[in-house]
């Protein structure tokens, strides 16, 4: 596997670049979350996006109802148990969304030139001079607007740009900047750099978690228009008192000015980052996006928690392959250190969902092999520093010990999951199979098993690739039950391909009170 594995530093043959890509059982490090939806939701379909390399399916409330999504989960559960391919669930809320609400469900032409009210009078009837909105006071004269459902679609074509001319009262006087037609029953708004000042977690985004969210155990919350740390701290506070949501991971989704001013306190709260781009670009300069884009993720990569780029591949929605620079940019993605690329409306409501996965995903796959993974492990451990904590060092010692006997796989045995993340940290250039071996826990009523949401959880972090351990191999086992799961994992990395016989393997494991880093050379 690493026989391949070129650096940026070094020339690249012109004739490999004409290599066909090699499949396998993982088609890339980088994983891929796919927005399920009208063109996603038949078991059929959702089968072959699983094979394809989704290990993360997002729920958006932001449109159709709990009982559509419950249909489209149930499908979902029934593709995983065919495939016998894990998948998480992320359930994505509205937050602070400024919405346009088009009752009359009619097309809304706009021309350039012309003007525009937008009022707080959600009782008037949407039309091509008068628009109602959910939110008052919210621009000055000067201030740019964006309106339509460009989040949505990806087209321009169906949004349109205003610039405030005057405010009279309540009402704000727009002029057109652009000719569109909105479609649909509702359009986003956006106002360049303005607070909205509406809560983070909406009572419709409490009563979808609440209900949709404790039924169906979802592995991660995506907080949309995350501000500031105490946004994640309230909603984690929330979270906490409904029974078993109490694991669920919390992603902070930046897609404001004010997220970025705030980004370090946020990252310090989040399981996670969501670069949300489509927004992100609005507020910021375009020339500024990529800039964010590169800080975000190397912060998100020293302190060791999951980066995920949106908004990368939009023409797919209507068309079988990218453009060059939207494949360019995937690549960057990676080469940036990104551990996710999230799929919007390519896979939730576009033509060619299984295409775009696999178009990702090679992508994905292809970029990593130049992946300059000695600069990248240089700079983490000095960024760390010394003393380092022992798991850290325990985790950093695997991945130089894999590299040096250019092992096939590292193995790696944990019950919270954190040691497999600490090793996924240093990106390794070959799979971690994360072994989760369960605990037996108690709510004093009855007894159950820990493991599967750990497991599930690593399914959104790059190169991590998780199982589960039999119960009856608990956390605290014996030196000789650890023995038995480790030919277990041994096997089921034979048996999907990415252990051959003759190979290396790393396996990081505890003895007894002590944490251990081993080699195995695999006879036939």
């Amino acid at each position: 596997m690493n026989s391949n594995h070129l650096l940026l530093q070094e020339p690249i043959r012109m004739a490999s670049i004409l290599e066909p890509s090699r499949s396998s059982y993982f088609p890339s490090m980088t994983k891929i979350v796919g927005t399920l939806g009208p063109k996603s939701r038949s078991v059929e379909v959702l089968s072959k996006c699983l094979l394809a390399g989704m290990s993360v399916a997002r729920f958006d409330f932001t449109w159709g109802d709990a009982e559509f999504h419950q249909e489209t989960l149930e499908n979902l559960k029934i593709a995983i148990k065919k495939t016998k391919k894990l998948c998480a669930v992320m359930l994505d809320t509205n937050g602070p969304e400024l919405l346009v609400v088009n009752k009359g469900d009619h097309a809304i032409p706009l021309e350039a030139d012309s003007f525009l009210v937008l009022t707080p009078d959600q009782q008037k009837e949407a039309t091509s001079s008068l628009l109602p909105i959910n939110f008052g006071g919210l621009a000055k004269p000067g201030d740019t607007i964006f309106l339509g459902q460009y989040l949505f679609t990806g087209s321009e074509t169906t949004s349109v740009w205003l610039e405030v001319s005057e405010v009279k009262g309540d009402d704000i006087v727009c002029l057109i900047k652009n000719s569109a037609v909105l479609t649909g029953t509702l359009y986003t708004l956006h106002v360049s750099q303005v607070r909205v000042d509406l809560p983070t977690l909406s009572d419709k985004d409490k009563e979808v978690i609440s209900t949709w969210g404790v039924k169906n155990g979802v592995d991660f919350l995506s907080l949309s228009h995350t501000r500031s740390g105490q946004d994640i701290r309230e909603a984690r506070e929330y979270l906490s008192k409904l029974g078993d949501l109490s694991q669920t991971q919390i992603f902070a989704k930046i897609e404001n000015v004010e997220g970025l001013v705030n980004f370090d306190e946020i990252l310090q709260e989040a399981d996670g980052i969501i670069l949300a781009r489509g927004n992100l670009g609005i507020d910021l300069p375009p020339e500024k996006v990529f800039l964010f884009q590169k800080a975000a993720v190397y912060k998100c990569n020293m302190a060791g928690k999951p980066a995920v780029v949106t908004r990368v591949v939009d023409s797919m929605t209507d068309n079988l392959r990218p453009t060059r620079a939207e494949a360019t940019d995937v690549a960057n993605a990676v080469l940036d250190g990104a551990d996710a690329i999230l799929l919007g409306a390519e896979t939730m409501r576009g033509l060619y969902p299984v295409e775009t996965i696999s178009i990702v995903g090679k992508i994905c796959g292809e970029s990593e092999k130049v992946y300059n993974q000695d600069s990248y492990f240089k700079k983490t451990v000095k960024y760390v520093g010394e003393p380092m904590s022992h798991l850290e060092s325990i985790a950093s010692s695997a991945v130089r010990a894999g590299i040096k006997v250019k092992a096939s796989v590292i193995i790696c045995f944990t019950s919270s999951g954190r040691a497999a993340r600490l090793i996924a940290k240093y990106r390794p250039t070959m799979p971690v199979l994360s072994v989760v071996i369960p605990r037996l826990k108690t709510n004093q009523l009855r007894w159950t098993f820990t493991g599967a949401f750990e497991a599930r959880q690593s399914l959104i972090i790059r190169g991590l690739f998780p199982m589960l351990a039999d119960p009856r191999h608990a956390a605290e086992s014996t030196g000789a039950t650890n023995e038995t799961v480790l030919k277990v994992a041994l096997d089921h990395g034979r048996n999907i391909g990415v252990i051959k016989p003759h190979d290396r393997v790393v396996v990081c494991q505890k003895v007894g009170d002590d944490s251990v880093v081993k080699i195995i050379e695999l006879e036939e």
